[in-house]
């Protein structure tokens, strides 16, 4: 948590106090034998939703193991989610600084 005001040289200055917030991600999966489709789900605390996605696909000559395939869609919508959260953090870094107060 921070709490914002203007210091004595007329600049902002950010006082911080220690807190813990927890974020779930939830992943989801979508499967054939060849194919597996994954999703990752973030809601902010702004209210706003966050999706990730990826696939993966079964090489023909390897054995169909589902847990391999999820862990490859899986990883691959989760970077693609970092992606998209670092995109909206920009685009709240950029809002801020138009208006040129601290956020709350």
């Amino acid at each position: 948590m921070e709490a914002a005001g203007r210091n004595a040289l007329g600049g902002w200055a950010m006082s911080t106090m220690t807190s813990t917030q927890t974020w779930t991600i939830e992943l989801r999966f979508d499967e054939d034998a060849d194919h597996t489709h994954a999703v990752a789900s973030l809601h902010l605390p702004s209210g706003q939703e966050l999706r990730g996605h990826g696939r993966s696909r079964r090489n023909p000559v390897d054995r169909p193991v589902a847990r391999i395939g999820e862990e490859v869609a899986g990883a691959r919508a989760m970077s693609n989610l970092a992606h998209e959260l670092l995109e909206y953090a920009a685009g709240e870094i950029e809002t801020n600084v138009r208006r040129g107060d601290p956020a709350t």
